[in-house]
């Protein structure tokens, strides 16, 4: 299951809970509320009012241009650089800025970035532990820098597809969160462990709590009923978005999380971890929209699920280091026993 996901008396996953508290949501109520927040906030003096992490994609973009267009708001976005980025992923960034945004991008030392990414590749099972802290932690650098109050993310992942449910029903995160949520217990003394020096480390650390709890973070997904493929049309419209000439491996779509070359083992290793691919959480969100069948689903998960990330493998071996067989190992080593009996599935979806 994926981590931090419950289940109730009836077997119901909280995601599946919240879709369902969602349609009874009065989001005119929530939109007068977002009203009422950037009133708060603007400026209206022609300086930056709200910081939007972004990426180039459908979410971000959503969120700037609703912002900005919609709510008389100066958005200032804020991203975090790919490990190693991707063709489809420079060019949407590119056409976000050139639809009218000004843009920040954070890039770390390369060289520390390489160590990092194999270390949590080999240490967590994740290659992406530290594009998550910088993605995590940089916009909140940026707002304190800027003297910016107001941090407006896309959705509460942790909601909209399972996990701590604590941040359900309000707009807010607390910061003291970040930890729990996005940095797999971790602590700095690890890395510097590892030789990873405090300098090094200093770009992918956010600022001190004092200074950062002057900020608040909101969620675009508590103020507007949060829908994936419909910000996929609305910035294939307003901000120049291109989704991929492709489907992307281990899934069906071709418009998600396109910007890394590494994305692709980043999801494939959730699939060992925990048994649910990109396939399984992308029909998920659809079944609970009501885009597709749960029946449908299941065809989709059975045909792409578990499929390896091939595509941009072989960059990414050499990215972090690592030759073919090498990488494939510290792979294995992170199948969980609990969810794999040797190379089949204990539990799968029917």
């Amino acid at each position: 299951m994926r981590p931090r996901i419950t289940l109730d008396e009836e077997g119901v996953c909280s995601a599946c809970r919240f879709a369902e508290y969602k349609a009874t949501v009065d989001w005119q109520k929530r939109e007068r509320e977002l009203a009422d927040l950037c009133n708060l906030f603007r400026r209206g003096n022609g300086q930056f009012d709200v910081i939007v992490p972004v990426s180039g994609g459908k979410d971000g973009g959503f969120v700037a241009h609703k912002l900005k267009h919609a709510y008389g708001m100066t958005p200032l976005c804020v991203t975090w650089a790919p490990l190693l980025a991707t063709d489809i992923g420079r060019k949407n960034l590119d056409a976000f800025v050139a639809s009218g945004f000004d843009v920040i991008q954070g890039r770390p030392n390369g060289l520390t970035t390489r160590k990092l990414t194999r270390l949590a590749f080999e240490h967590m099972g994740d290659p992406f532990q530290p594009f998550i802290y910088g993605q995590t932690n940089f916009p909140l650098t940026i707002a304190v820098k800027y003297g910016i109050k107001l941090i407006m993310y896309g959705e509460n992942g942790e909601v909209e597809y399972g996990g701590d449910m604590k941040n359900a029903y309000r707009p807010t995160r607390e910061l003291r969160d970040h930890d729990k949520h996005y940095f797999s217990g971790k602590p700095p003394e690890f890395w510097r462990e590892h030789g990873i020096s405090e300098a090094e480390l200093k770009p992918f650390q956010g600022p001190i709590y004092e200074q950062a709890r002057q900020c608040e973070i909101h969620f675009m997904s508590y103020y507007h009923k949060w829908t994936p493929q419909e910000n996929f049309y609305y910035c294939s419209e307003h901000t120049g978005f291109s989704p991929n000439t492709e489907r992307t491996e281990g899934t069906y779509s071709k418009y998600a999380s396109l910007d890394d070359c590494l994305d692709g083992i980043h999801y494939y290793l959730s699939y060992i971890k925990f048994g649910i691919g990109r396939a399984t959480a992308d029909a998920s969100h659809e079944v609970r929209d009501s885009h597709i069948t749960r029946e449908e689903a299941i065809a989709l998960v059975h045909r792409f699920d578990g499929e390896f990330p091939t595509r941009h493998w072989q960059e990414a071996c050499e990215y972090m280091g690592l030759t073919d067989a090498g990488a494939r190992a510290i792979i294995n080593k992170w199948k969980n026993p609990e969810v794999w009996d040797g190379d089949r599935l204990r539990y799968q979806v029917s």
